[in-house]
């Protein structure tokens, strides 16, 4: 069962949706050279305090930290620790959440620490966050959930290949729905598989995190022996970035997004739905 929301309830995923837009400048500014990811755990604490919000991270499952840290060829849930300090030319994804008054915001961005980057990292990321906008602008009244998969995957296979050859789409995590509880139904694949056919229909109320990873190389994974921390098989580095979205009978609102997305929706054509805190 997909849970629909009422306007009230998309008015309190967006509050939520707004502390994490803040634990992401945050953390964000403080990923610097010589920073330790449990530093950025503690920036991302903070926020959450000084927002009156709590963490729908800590303790999930057993999770120990308020963000996931993801470095290098780390692809997700990496567990911030002091032994894990970021150097020069490093990238890190880092996956944050909040809950207001029951409802909750989750959402995962790629920074570049320190300076000189290769170009096909910068590519990397670029191509994963665009294919994530592509798929935001998929949400739309009458689509379907595999609409969302084909537009991610058709961004990202439209893309000229890195010197490494190909960008692996990350087969075994992806979206999912998202409201009273951090992860719900529908469960939300990058890339379109015929086995699990069209998916819901997208109606008013419907709420959906979307969150492409994609490495520069297979999109094989195995986890750690913490039986958290999420690596590509060949080592190859990765990047993850996501948002949480809600489609209003106005169109689609990017909870997470300081705008709610107008800026980067209008470059595909579709307006966002007003802000219902503005």
């Amino acid at each position: 069962m997909v849970e629909i929301k009422t306007a009230e309830q998309i008015a309190k995923m967006r509050e939520a949706g707004l502390v994490v837009a803040a634990i992401h400048a945050a953390t964000r500014e403080a990923a610097v050279p010589g920073a330790t990811t449990k530093d950025l755990d503690e920036v991302a604490r903070k926020v959450i305090a000084e927002h009156g919000a709590k963490s729908n991270f800590l303790g999930y499952g057993g999770f120990p930290a308020t963000i996931c840290t993801s470095v290098n060829e780390v692809v997700v849930h990496g567990i911030p620790d002091e032994k894990t300090v970021l150097k020069d030319g490093d990238i890190i994804s880092i996956d944050a959440g909040a809950i207001i008054d029951g409802w909750h915001g989750d959402a995962a961005f790629t920074a570049f620490v320190g300076t000189g980057h290769a170009p096909e990292l910068l590519e990397l990321s670029r191509v994963t966050e665009e294919s994530m906008w592509a798929g935001i602008a998929a949400v739309k009244n009458g689509n379907r959930l595999v609409d969302i998969s084909r537009a991610i995957e058709g961004y990202i296979r439209r893309q000229p290949r890195p010197a490494t050859g190909k960008y692996g789409i990350i087969e075994d995590y992806g979206g999912h729905g998202i409201g009273s509880e951090m992860h719900m139904d529908p469960h939300l694949l990058n890339y379109v598989s015929r086995k699990r056919g069209k998916g819901p229909k997208l109606v008013p109320g419907f709420c959906i995190a979307i969150e492409p990873m994609v490495s520069l190389g297979t999109a094989r994974t195995h986890v750690l022996e913490d039986d958290w921390t999420v690596l590509t098989d060949d080592m190859s580095w990765s990047s993850h970035w996501e948002h949480s979205v809600a489609l209003t009978e106005e169109g689609p609102l990017v909870l997470t997004a300081v705008d709610g997305g107008k800026a980067k929706l209008a470059e595909y054509g579709v307006t966002a739905a007003p802000d219902p805190l503005a």
